[in-house]
């Protein structure tokens, strides 16, 4: 089954404290492509310019994601440049240059709009509830936002919660959105608001999951070196809804915790190389194989088909 994703495609500049790289493929739609596309087929509705590369569209086809709802504007693509601290904390924004995503207005296609499960990733509130009003009778539906949506359209992101199934946002995002500090009561004012489960992301802490019959916590996945996190909430995203995809969609609590797991795994993979180099020549047997690991040294069998 298909994973419809709407977000970002963009061409960033990303300064790390292992070094720096200029107009390398990036975005929330692509990050996520890549990651789920080695574990299920990969939808995606963007928009770029005429100038974004032809070899980066045929790399995407080639990677099981279906680039048929990606539009090209009259303009240029969406560029961001960031630069991260030494601790490799958010990044600094540099430079934000939108092109044809400041218009952006997602059209889903016709075959598109059946999708079983939708990914609103993180764009506009506004937008999110335009994708939702041609969506048709999907299985289940995922959203990530950020503090600016939080910040400045709030009431528009809550009607967009009411709507969906999984909602993805990091610690910071959840205290915001909920005026509450203590995370397990931002997570449960967040589930009175629509959500069947909320994922409260923890950085390096790893991540939490709640609308279970308890709170599920899990670390991050273990990596030798870290070179860019950029994309690593994207990849996360994808690996847990690649593998929900892949078993048939259901929302048991025994699912969920197993799609975190993917998700850790394949986050981490994407911070061990600048912007989706190391998304690039990702595969299944490689996500298997770091998984297997990550179970067995968290003593996380139980969690196992």
């Amino acid at each position: 089954m298909s994973v419809l994703v709407v977000g970002s495609v963009a061409l960033d500049t990303l300064t790390t404290p292992a070094g720096k790289v200029e107009d390398t493929l990036g975005g929330s739609a692509v990050y996520f492509g890549l990651a789920a596309g080695q574990l299920s087929r990969v939808r995606i509705v963007g928009v770029v310019g005429p100038d974004f590369p032809s070899m980066e569209r045929d790399f995407l086809q080639e990677r099981n994601v279906d680039i048929e709802g990606l539009t090209i504007g009259r303009g240029p693509t969406f560029r961001w440049e960031g630069v991260y601290g030494p601790d490799f904390g958010d990044a600094r924004t540099i430079r934000t240059e939108l092109g044809v995503f400041a218009s952006f207005k997602p059209i889903l296609p016709e075959e598109y709009r059946k999708t079983p499960y939708v990914f609103l990733a993180n764009i506009d509130p506004d937008l999110q509830l335009q994708v939702l009003d041609q969506v048709e009778n999907p299985t289940w539906i995922a959203m990530d936002t950020m503090n600016l949506w939080i910040e400045h359209k709030k009431e528009v992101v809550l009607q967009a919660i009411k709507k969906v199934d999984l909602l993805f946002l990091n610690a910071s995002e959840a205290r915001q959105l909920s005026g509450s500090d203590d995370l397990f009561r931002a997570g449960r004012y967040i589930l009175k608001r629509g959500p069947r489960f909320v994922v409260i992301k923890l950085g390096a802490s790893g991540v939490m999951v709640l609308g279970g019959p308890q709170p599920f916590l899990l670390p991050a996945c273990p990596v030798k070196k870290v070179i860019d996190p950029t994309g690593a909430g994207d990849s996360f995203a994808a690996g847990m809804l690649g593998f929900l995809a892949g078993v048939g969609g259901e929302l048991t609590f025994k699912n969920i915790a197993r799609g975190l797991c993917y998700g850790s795994v394949t986050a981490s993979f994407a911070i061990c190389g600048f912007g989706v180099e190391a998304l690039r020549t990702l595969g299944k047997s490689e996500i298997d194989e770091r998984l297997g690991f990550y179970l067995s040294t968290n003593q996380l069998d139980r969690i196992k088909e």
